[in-house]
């Protein structure tokens, strides 16, 4: 489990930090993904859903118990 952690925060943490680095450098508009990724967050803590780990659970399957 620490590892999907671990792998969330990395995925998520570079998305916002090239998000900021892209609006500074670039253009302002930018910053409306890093804005989009952290009322997701938000959203998540309410809901329960985040993209990022529905897809490390399709690609990182957690073990059963009974295995």
């Amino acid at each position: 489990m620490k590892t999907k952690i671990r792998i969330h925060d990395g995925i998520v943490g570079a998305i916002i930090l090239t998000s900021v680095v892209l609006g500074l450098a670039i253009n302002p508009q930018w910053l409306y993904i890093a804005g989009v990724i952290g009322a997701l967050m938000t959203s998540s803590t309410f809901t329960g859903f985040c993209p990022v780990y529905f897809v490390l659970n399709k690609v990182i399957p957690t073990p059963s118990a009974a295995e």
